[in-house]
């Protein structure tokens, strides 16, 4: 396997917890976040490792953005095994009576059209090498809409599943597999976007990031003939 990997989301929560994982493993990894210097803390957190992780800071809503910075990580790294696509947003005012339109833009060009825009700056390469694995990080919002998540994150996660599902529908053939991720409540910086923030008792009682990042590894590194299409994971 040619461990190269890039990962979207890569400054925080489960994003750079697979990072941390994965150099642990001995990849080399892209890391993409909007901010540079979270990037670098991410860096940091590796200790040893961090010379396993390249930042490149992007905005992976803006489609021009990503495929540039994807030309850069391939001239770099050449081919390329994994793309983790862990970058998520919501806002507080979420629900249906107070969404505004631009919040609502802002959540399907991140969560579904910043997706899809990666696997296609990377799918090409992984089709020529006839290898490749997507995990996408989605969210059990993605399988039963709720209040507590808003309609802008559930229709964004709904498509991004369709998304996971069209790609081993039409890559299996390839060599590619894609591994859908449906994450319930994870005690990351997202939390704080909630219109009510949850508690540290209620936070304790929810999954880690690295939880999570356990379940991508997972799907990862098994046999490249085994695809987990789906993994719906919740805390206990």
């Amino acid at each position: 396997m040619n461990k190269t990997a890039v990962i979207t989301g890569a400054g925080s929560g489960v994003g750079r917890a697979i990072a941390l994982k994965l150099v642990a493993q001995d990849w080399r990894v892209a890391i993409l976040g909007r901010r540079a210097e979270a990037l670098q803390e991410t860096i940091q957190l590796a200790g040893a490792l961090a010379s396993h992780l390249s930042p490149f800071a992007c905005d992976i809503s803006d489609a021009v953005a990503v495929a540039a910075v994807g030309r850069r990580i391939l001239t770099e790294f050449g081919d390329l095994e994994l793309l983790v696509n862990a970058a998520g947003t919501n806002v507080p005012q979420r629900g249906l009576a107070v969404l505004s339109l631009e919040n609502y833009h802002t959540m399907i060009a991140t969560n579904l059209h910043g997706a899809y825009y990666c696997v296609q700056a990377f799918l090409p390469r992984m089709r020529e090498q006839r290898s490749g694995t997507i995990v996408n990080i989605i969210s059990d919002a993605g399988k039963q809409a709720s209040p507590k998540a808003g309609p802008g994150y559930a229709m964004s996660k709904f498509g991004l599943a369709g998304l996971n599902q069209s790609l081993n529908a039409e890559e299996r053939a390839n060599g590619i597999r894609a591994c859908a991720i449906f994450p319930g409540d994870i005690d990351t910086p997202l939390l704080n976007q909630r219109p009510q923030p949850p508690d540290a008792t209620a936070r304790a009682k929810m999954m880690r990031a690295e939880d999570v990042a356990d379940c991508a590894l997972l799907c990862i590194n098994l046999p490249p003939n085994v695809i987990v299409e789906e993994m719906l994971v919740r805390p206990r």
